[in-house]
């Protein structure tokens, strides 16, 4: 079994029904492997429903999938020790601040990274798309 270490984009592309993703994304969310994710994905996903798509009902449930991750035990913070790793990630990299906590504290936890960013995380190979991490192509290559 797998821990699927979800970055916001995941989050995101399960609220919205036009993402190319959106299906593998609920399907990660309602499978039963355990899930974790940074403590960043309440502000990530809040500004964007807000921001973005205007829209607070999205925004409060993106908090309670956060939440429902967070009382299953997979709420990592994002502390100083945390934040220097993801500092070195970011600069060997070359992608934020933001992406690379993601990457260190998927690391830090023994998961798999599962992304919808593409060019900053799966190209580079620090994250699986949902569709990867669903199908199980993950941890049998």
């Amino acid at each position: 079994m797998n821990l699927w270490f979800l970055d916001a984009s995941i989050l995101l592309a399960s609220e919205d029904s036009d993402d190319e993703h959106h299906g593998d994304a609920r399907r990660l969310l309602e499978g039963g492997d355990p899930l974790a994710t940074l403590d960043l994905a309440f502000y990530e996903v809040t500004n964007v429903a807000v921001r973005s798509w205007r829209d607070h009902s999205p925004a409060h449930r993106l908090r309670e999938r956060v939440t429902a991750v967070s009382d299953d035990g997979g709420l990592v913070r994002a502390e100083a020790s945390l934040l220097a790793i993801a500092a070195t990630i970011a600069e060997e990299h070359g992608i934020s601040a933001y992406d690379a906590a993601y990457v260190a504290a998927a690391r830090a936890s023994d998961g798999q990274l599962v992304s919808c960013d593409v060019r900053d995380l799966v190209s580079r190979g620090l994250a699986y798309l949902p569709g990867d991490a669903v199908s199980g192509k993950i941890g049998t290559e």
